[in-house]
């Protein structure tokens, strides 16, 4: 090796032939929102997928419209990987404002492909910097001025497609997912990516060692955020009415219904909708829509995230007490208050479970991937009709917005269930009928529906205290059978939620208990403690209330770790009120900065939990 090569080894810490690194790496696009970033990144998440490579992505955005930082992550991972990490490989770097930041990201080694009206920090010489004239490829390429930042972050496709070696046919294929049959769209990008990759070619010698190579592709799997899945789900459960209110992060799921909404549930014979979806005036028209709905029959649901949740309290307590059927999909983000209306969090545990006043305890679904979003979607329905309950279906930013690779969405054998409903004919044989009487002794009375043409079928439908008549009453006597009898179907229904998956190694002392979205990072993280000779179970909770095998993992370990993000450790105090007697087991692992969570905090905080349970 000559001099100059040693000495420049010396200063960079970067080897002249590094090892390939294939399959495996953090992109971090780092551009200002509202400069049409994001047709650009989905592009290259497609192509990952196209070529049959496990990826992910995510968004990081502010709530403004335009203007201010936002950062698209995007992993590659050949084990299946998808979890955050808090430091990249690869940085995209196309905002002056936050070039210096992102750079603090960017591993040791690591590459960063930067617009060339940046001047190249000197702070970072253990980093790859390629330069790319963006405004004299733009120039090139010639769009309208209304195009021109448009077409600019295609420049950075074409220039990862020649580093990354990613299939040219791949990222057409993406544009055309993404545009559609707008075929002059498709070309337009296209020139900027083979010309920017064209560039790279000529100008540009590879010294890093990223690149991607196709694998085996399962043609059975595809990409869908969580809210799509969702919406899909609700259509498939037979929805008629959804009522919402413009928030982020849950807009996306209504939207996806009025979308699919029209070609799907239309008469046949008629032609006119079988369905409505209603835009209110704000979250508390659309909660109390959605209850009006649920009470006169319908497949009722709304939509919200967790300001809406706080205006809905009122009329959720009356559907609980009531026994009105609903259901109400909250996708979390960070509060209190406005909070960061962008970001991620699982703050909404507590809240949710007791909305409402008094002695009210709601049932709650939890999805923690894209298939159980179809899944809780209609399956929701089944609970509220069958239990005359609200059912909420707990998600949040990062499941609910992001694309996730998804197994095929499973469609059930069993016929809709609309629980104890009374027709005509049912309540003249029966000679008489009581609203709120346990006739089963299971909690749950039967209903008769508004307009069954039989005069048994009437009632008053109270948010006040009633005997099993439906007629008022302040005996308390009367209010105690019902709140008895309220509990007494919760319990029944307990034992129809989803039950949690539980995965376990062996010799394992330790247990992991999370929820949502951080099921990703828990799976890589056990890997990783499994490495360190720290092996683990993990329970992963997807309804509440809790079903037996939750109590019994519990029972199993020495200590269980509750992982979720949040600030308050909410799943874990409700752990806690659950099982007094194993409360000293449960240690609150919590992380809650608006960010997905990652494997390597994940990692380090559960080896904290078990130097200090051990005095250290």
């Amino acid at each position: 090796m000559g001099k100059s090569k040693v000495k420049q080894e010396e200063a960079t810490g970067i080897k002249e032939a590094p090892l390939p690194i294939i399959n495996d790496f953090i992109l971090v696009v780092a551009t200002v929102n509202g400069s049409g970033s994001q047709t650009s990144n989905l592009a290259l998440v497609r192509a990952f997928f196209r070529m049959g490579l496990p990826v992910s992505g995510k968004n990081i955005f502010p709530s403004n419209i335009q203007g201010l930082p936002t950062w698209y992550t995007i992993r590659v991972n050949a084990d299946g990987h998808t979890a955050n990490k808090q430091m990249c490989d690869l940085l995209v770097a196309m905002n002056m404002a936050t070039f210096h930041e992102d750079l603090t990201k960017l591993k040791r080694g690591g590459v960063c492909i930067y617009d060339d009206r940046l001047a190249e920090p000197t702070n970072r010489p253990d980093v790859i910097f390629y330069p790319i004239p963006i405004r004299d490829l733009v120039k090139e390429v010639n769009p309208s001025k209304q195009l021109r930042d448009y077409v600019a972050n295609m420049a950075y496709v074409g220039v990862l497609a020649e580093i990354l070696e990613i299939d040219m046919d791949e990222i057409r294929g993406a544009l055309s997912t993404h545009f559609g049959d707008r075929e002059k769209s498709v070309r337009l990008n296209m020139h900027m990516v083979e010309l920017a990759a064209a560039w790279v070619r000529e100008n540009l010698p590879k010294r890093d060692p990223y690149r991607v190579e196709r694998m085996a592709k399962d043609e059975n799997l595809m990409l869908v955020d969580g809210n799509t899945a969702a919406a899909l789900g609700a259509i498939y459960g037979g929805v008629t009415v959804a009522s919402w209110y413009p928030i982020t992060p849950a807009s996306s799921l209504a939207e996806t219904l009025e979308y699919y909404l029209p070609h799907l549930r239309k008469d046949p014979e008629t032609g006119k909708a079988t369905y409505a979806v209603i835009q209110a005036e704000d979250e508390i028209a659309a909660i109390g829509m959605a209850v009006g709905a649920g009470w006169v029959g319908a497949r009722a649901m709304t939509s919200t995230s967790g300001p809406g949740i706080s205006l809905m309290t009122e009329i959720a307590g009356l559907a609980f007490f009531a026994e009105i059927p609903i259901v109400i999909w909250d996708v979390q983000r960070m509060g209190p208050s406005t909070g960061l209306p962008t970001r991620t969090s699982q703050g909404d545990v507590l809240p949710v479970r007791f909305l409402g006043h008094g002695d009210t305890r709601h049932t709650i679904l939890i999805p923690g991937t894209p298939q159980e979003c179809f899944e809780f979607g209609w399956r929701a329905f089944d609970l509220a009709e069958r239990y005359q309950t609200p059912i909420f279906v707990l998600s949040d930013l990062d499941l609910g917005m992001n694309l996730w690779i998804s197994e095929p969405f499973q469609f059930p054998e069993e016929a809709m269930d609309r629980g104890k409903v009374l027709s005509a004919e049912a309540l003249e044989e029966l000679g008489e009928y009581a609203r709120y009487r346990d006739v089963d002794k299971d909690g749950i009375p039967p209903r008769t529906i508004p307009g069954t043409d039989h005069p048994l079928a009437a009632f008053f439908t109270r948010g006040t205290g009633h005997n099993d008549s439906a007629i008022y009453s302040e005996k308390a006597e009367d209010w105690d059978a019902n709140i008895e009898r309220l509990w007494r179907k919760l319990e029944t229904a307990r034992l129809a939620l989803p039950t949690p998956i539980i995965l376990r190694m062996d010799n394992t002392r330790i247990g992991i208990i999370a929820y949502g979205s951080t099921d990703p990072a828990v799976i890589e993280a056990r890997e990783i403690l499994a490495k360190k000779g720290l092996p683990t179970d993990y329970l992963r909770i997807r309804a509440i209330p809790f079903s037996d095998e939750v109590e019994e993992f519990i029972q199993d370990h020495e200590i269980v770790n509750v992982v979720e993000m949040n600030t308050d450790g909410q799943m874990h105090k409700l752990l806690q009120l659950e099982y007094p007697e194993m409360a000293t087991k449960l240690i609150s692992l919590t992380r809650n900065n608006g960010v997905p969570l990652d494997a390597n905090w994940t990692v380090d905080a559960v080896l904290k939990a078990e130097e200090e349970s051990h005095g250290g």
